[in-house]
């Protein structure tokens, strides 16, 4: 039998294990990258580790997220982020060099090659036909000092293209109707592998739009394979000599088949308030339109700005539209520049962000109260945006950019004939903004502001716990409900005491203090817990809050991992209707945590409220029991 793509390299960086799906294995990490929502907070995690250097191929920080600086504790990090990066061998990409996924795409992606990254859009790098991979900070500082990553072997999903994008439908379109189909829990523990014909009618930076958005089907990667269209992009990068070819091979066998003829789509709506909540254009109907966002690690690269600029040529934003543009990095603002298209974007009305995550995160535009806004990024969750109430759709450039000009949502067939937008042959190619690090680290003074506070670290799990239900939550939790984002707790990161005081705080602003309280406590959760964001803060903070167990109907895989790093034990029910007889305030007990543990993947918990007993399982490998019992992965470490 064939290989696929995805067990060819993954078996070329295998460190233990098998590759069967459901085993634990461990694989060998070329690059890394972080930024500077995580970053700050994976770095402590490296220094309390006591390496000198990293001991990757690359290791690269990023500064992306928290742009906005309303005050010290950004610019602080920013600096804790540049000198930590020139003392342990890390290169440093500066604020305003562009978000960590574009960038990355555009000067260090390696065919082949494996890629941790401390955010779950580290994805993006499949579309140069890297296993990319988000995990948590925690996870990327184990990696940077030389450890495998340990991950269960997932199936591999083939999605074969066919045909080719009729004109103004979009790779983003093609990655709404594979959420559409699979749903967001639809690719957990699962990586996405494309091939087929259609695979060459698609450019690099459409595959990783591609690839970038599997992250929302909470699959653990995506890939496509490395032809000569991913030479093109390298060469045209200046970056040929790094290119190799790689594909499954013809008899290649899979997990699970998916067939997607790209001639019979249609322009795509992902729906408040999930990417999976996908409908046509044509359905939704003329759908008033307050904002228009365009830009994101999911759809700001030069080709996708250059189809806006050519929708928006000599047009007027509508009146009743705010449009913001934020390009994907220097490179492409600076190529717009120079070719008159960003004269273009500001002459229609674009208001032009800096080459930044922005609005995405919620770190500024949040729309209008009850507002309508079409965002070509990858989430949509409810309040992401900086406003509780507004209603955020996900769209391509081509119906955002038409939607703007029109004032509602608006299908961009409609314009008729498209112009089509060319590679460049050689991209504007300036790394003067990305940092090598110190050719001596011994001269090199690492800053800490005062924001930057001692890194929580967790005790051995007890024997016994036994604590309340501090809160009952439904399906698909987000980590933005965990650890919210925005222009206001962004900052921070890096103070997980201050921290603290937001978590669950869109759900019920009274947890924090009812954690403190009580000490310890114990989550009760639906299906698909913790999906969404890589960020480590969402288990972090409610270790620091107490937070002992966490008992869910499933998890998403980041945040399961995060868990388990941080020592929380996360259990899911044995029968799932007893999440029915479980709820807030309920007195919770199990005993004899550790042979439980040791012994089998059952355990029973006393309801000491209504006398019942609840029976839960651990999907824990013996690995990851004993990072439980010694009370997470930093404990777990310094005891090896």
């Amino acid at each position: 039998m064939g290989e696929n793509l995805t067990r060819k390299i993954i078996g070329a960086h295998l460190v233990t294990g098998e590759m069967k799906p459901g085993a634990e294995i461990a694989i060998r990490i070329d690059q890394t990258l972080t930024q500077d929502a995580t970053g700050t907070m994976a770095y402590l995690q490296f220094e309390a580790m006591g390496i000198p250097q990293v001991k990757t191929e690359l290791s690269v920080s990023y500064v992306d997220h928290n742009t906005l600086q309303t005050g010290f504790e950004n610019a602080d990090d920013h600096r804790y982020l540049q000198t930590v990066a020139a003392k342990y061998g890390i290169y440093f990409s500066r604020p305003g060099n562009g978000i960590c996924h574009q960038v990355h795409l555009e000067r260090f992606g390696v065919p082949g090659k494996t890629l941790l990254g401390s955010d779950s859009h580290t994805p993006t790098g499949g579309g140069l036909g890297m296993l990319a991979i988000g995990a948590g900070g925690l996870d990327v500082a184990v990696a940077m000092g030389g450890g495998p990553f340990y991950l269960t072997m997932p199936k591999v999903v083939n999605v074969e293209l066919l045909g080719k994008l009729p004109a103004w439908v979009s790779a983003k379109d093609v990655i709404l109707e594979v959420l559409r189909r699979l749903s967001v829990k639809g690719g957990v523990g699962k990586i996405i592998e494309y091939s087929g014909p259609g695979v060459k009618s698609l450019s690099v930076p459409e595959r990783a739009t591609i690839t970038n958005m599997g992250a929302e089907l909470g699959a653990t990667s995506s890939i496509f394979p490395s032809d000569e269209v991913t030479r093109s992009f390298l060469a045209a990068q200046g970056r040929e000599e790094q290119w190799v070819e790689l594909a499954a091979d013809d008899n290649a066998t899979y997990d699970e088949k998916l067939v997607i003829d790209l001639s019979r789509l249609e322009p795509l709506v992902a729906c408040p308030h999930s990417p999976d909540a996908v409908k046509t254009v044509k359905e939704l109907g003329t759908l008033k339109v307050n904002q228009v966002a365009i830009g994101s690690c999911t759809n700001s690269s030069y080709t996708d700005l250059m189809q806006v600029a050519e929708i928006l040529r000599g047009q007027k934003v509508h009146d009743d539209v705010s449009l913001v543009i934020a390009p994907g990095s220097r490179q492409v603002l600076e190529m717009l520049a120079r070719n008159g298209a960003l004269a273009e974007l500001i002459a229609a009305g674009a208001r032009i962000l800096e080459s930044a995550c922005g609005p995405c995160i919620g770190m500024g535009q949040a729309p209008a109260t009850g507002a309508v806004s079409l965002r070509t990024f990858n989430r949509n969750f409810p309040g992401r945006s900086g406003t509780q109430d507004a209603s955020v759709y996900l769209v391509s450039p081509a119906v955002a950019a038409f939607s703007a000009l029109k004032g509602y949502l608006a299908d961009p067939r409609e314009l008729g004939n498209m112009q089509q937008i060319e590679m460049p042959v050689r991209f504007l190619i300036d790394d003067s903004m990305i940092i090598p690090p110190a050719a001596d680290p011994s001269t090199v003074e690492v800053v800490r502001g005062p924001n930057i506070k001692a890194l929580p670290v967790n005790t051995e799990l007890p024997e016994t716990i036994k604590a309340a239900v501090l809160l009952k939550v439904e399906d698909n939790i987000t980590t933005d409900h965990i650890m919210p984002a925005g222009a206001k707790i962004l900052p921070l990161r890096s103070n997980v005491p201050a921290l603290s005081k937001f978590a669950f705080s869109a759900l019920d602003p009274d947890f924090a203090q009812r954690a403190q309280t009580a000490g310890s406590g114990i989550i009760v959760g639906g299906h698909n817990y913790g999906q969404g964001s890589s960020r480590e803060h969402a288990a972090l903070v409610p270790m620091y809050l107490g937070i002992k167990i966490v008992l869910a109907k499933s998890f998403a895989r980041i945040h399961y991992a995060n868990l388990v790093n941080f020592g929380i034990l996360p259990l899911t029910f044995d029968a799932e209707s007893d999440y029915e007889n479980v709820h807030q305030g309920h007195l919770l007990e199990v005993s004899d945590l550790a042979s439980q543990l040791l012994n089998g993947t059952a355990l029973v918990l006393a309801n000491k409220t209504t006398g019942s007993i609840v029976k839960a399982n651990h999907q824990l490998t013996p690995r990851q029991v004993d990072i439980i019992l010694a009370g997470g992965l930093l404990n777990y470490t310094k005891q090896q």
